[in-house]
């Protein structure tokens, strides 16, 4: 066993094991996308159907080859196997690409700090609750994550204006940081935030070596990203990310940083302490600068993620390694543990230096476990479960179609599915669309807030007043991106599917039960716990079937 293979063990059995729903860019960025250029159909977001889209292929790309294989091969049409090789075979791509965050951070920690610390700085990456809610995950900010790291371990972290350029620019090492910087600006151009400050204040070291700075500069122009979507810049500073919620200035510092770190968070902030104080340690107070800057020039957007800065998250790593290492020196000088050698086994070398790290930290590092498995296994499963039920559905009823009542994304879409029976109009769920026509942001209302300000009159208003046994296709089920308004509003046109499915709070609106019970539809399934969610996704997930009087 090795650094890099607990890595991959770890990361990919959380992959496989994650049964909870926590961002739709995990289907709708990544896997939906890929699933359409290999089958033909799919659930495409604003994002790629927008007249000026946001969006790039590269990241989805890597699902492709997945699909394409079990697609030629047919193994995509084999009954129940065929779907579980369809949903787990991306999960094992993306966990494997989760690990080399973990088995980086070790080498930036063995550079750095030294190997007493490396031992410490895994513990503290493989118990993150955020990395395990997060990074498995087929998310773009995971993959950042991953690229970044790689590059930070390449990184001449202790470069100034008083060091020699021959110490300062190695050739083979910066070839590796411009490119996995560019990869990563490529899968999501915003991390070009924290490479304008790391390589400018490499150029700015090298200045006075005009030979070390020119070859800097062919680096960076050659091998670098060539375009950086302007289209994603704009809008994610823009009033169109502010209709996906807007945040105080300093969410960042008082939410994101404590549900990255969780635990470790006194740990991370007393490293940060121990960098400031050093004179020597140049590299930690540059990596701490990274961080300030980063944090900064995100705070600037108004609309905020906890994910936009998880790239970072391995760099606080580091802190916290260093603050545990050195507040359990005395324990070291009492605990005279085997020195490691080569007849050792990776575990065990790995036990002997966490040994001496005291008991009491190493306890509130692993309180983030069941925390984790709680996460990754139950909270908000049914989201993710309603479509294993929607499988099991045989392709006459499903040719009946499915109708989702739900704030949009709120589920994974057909990638989870891979039933032709709805690839046509069939399956329908309520969008989000953002004002992409430049109208007023304070009185636009998009598909599912016109939904849910008043269930009963949308279905009045929008459904026919019988379902029709044929369960026709709606003719305008969802909004166009991009297309124009009528009456500020689009002409949403349904007809009644074999199936609704929606989270229990939607029954929580006086006559909504009593009305679909009049149209012939009764509960069929239900699942996920009452109180999980927030706002309209409570309640657990219901489907109800449509029946003939």
């Amino acid at each position: 066993m090795t650094t890099a293979r607990l890595a991959l063990f770890v990361r990919v059995l959380i992959a496989l094991f994650t049964r909870t729903f926590f961002q739709p860019d995990e289907y709708f960025q990544s896997l939906e996308p890929a699933y359409n250029a290999v089958f033909g159909h799919a659930h495409l977001t604003w994002e790629w159907l927008a007249p000026r889209p946001i969006r790039s292929i590269i990241y989805p790309a890597l699902n492709i080859p997945i699909y394409y294989a079990l697609k030629v091969s047919s193994l995509s049409e084999i009954p129940w196997v065929g779907d579980l090789l369809l949903i787990y075979s991306p999960r094992i791509l993306h966990g494997a690409l989760a690990a080399l965050t973990d088995i980086w951070l070790c080498n930036i920690v063995q550079r750095w700090l030294g190997h007493r610390y490396v031992s410490p700085a895994l513990l503290l990456s493989l118990s993150s609750l955020f990395h395990a809610l997060s990074l498995s995950r087929s998310l773009s900010n995971s993959l950042e994550t991953s690229l970044t790291t790689i590059a930070f371990a390449s990184f001449p972290w202790d470069a100034s204006s008083d060091m020699s350029s021959q110490l300062i620019y190695n050739r083979d090492r910066m070839k590796t940081v411009v490119l996995f910087s560019a990869m990563a600006c490529m899968v999501r151009p915003t991390n070009a935030v924290i490479w304008i400050y790391l390589f400018g204040r490499i150029l700015w070291a090298l200045r006075s070596s005009k030979r070390a700075l020119n070859a800097l500069l062919v680096q960076l122009v050659t091998t670098g990203p060539t375009f950086t979507p302007f289209n994603f810049f704009y809008t994610n500073f823009s009033s169109v990310s502010l209709f996906y919620g807007s945040n105080v200035w300093h969410y960042y510092l008082s939410q994101a940083l404590p549900l990255l770190c969780t635990t470790a968070l006194p740990f991370v902030l007393h490293g940060m302490w121990l960098a400031l104080t050093d004179k020597h340690a140049t590299a930690l107070r540059n990596m701490f600068m990274t961080v300030i800057w980063t944090i900064s020039v995100y705070s600037l957007a108004g609309h905020k993620e906890w994910r936009f800065i998880h790239p970072i998250l391995p760099l606080l790593h580091v802190f916290a390694a260093k603050s545990l290492v050195d507040l359990s020196a005395h324990v070291s000088k009492h605990k005279k543990g085997k020195v490691p050698n080569k007849g050792v086994s990776f575990i065990e070398r790995v036990a002997e230096n966490l040994r001496h790290i005291r008991k009491r930290f190493l306890a509130i590092i692993i309180l983030t476990i069941p925390v984790s498995i709680y996460v990754v296994l139950f909270y908000c499963s049914a989201p993710v479960s309603v479509l294993a039920y929607i499988r099991s559905l045989s392709p006459t009823q499903l040719d009946g179609g499915v109708g989702f009542m739900m704030p949009c994304h709120s589920t994974p879409g057909h990638a989870y599915l891979h039933r032709k029976e709805l690839a046509h109009g069939k399956l329908w769920a309520l969008g989000c669309e953002p004002p992409l026509q430049g109208q007023n942001l304070s009185t636009y209302r998009d598909q599912t807030d016109v939904f849910f300000s008043s269930p009963i009159e949308y279905i009045q208003t929008r459904f026919p007043s019988h379902v029709r046994p044929t369960f026709p296709a709606s003719p305008v089920p969802t909004s166009i991106p991009g297309a124009p308004q009528i009456d500020n509003e689009y002409p949403w046109k349904h007809e009644w599917p074999r199936y609704l499915v929606f989270f229990g709070a939607l029954l929580e609106t006086e006559g909504i039960a009593e009305l679909l019970e009049a149209k012939g539809y009764r509960q069929v399934w239900k699942r996920g716990r009452e109180w999980e969610g927030e706002g309209q996704r409570k309640g657990g997930v219901r489907v109800w079937e449509w029946h003939e009087a």
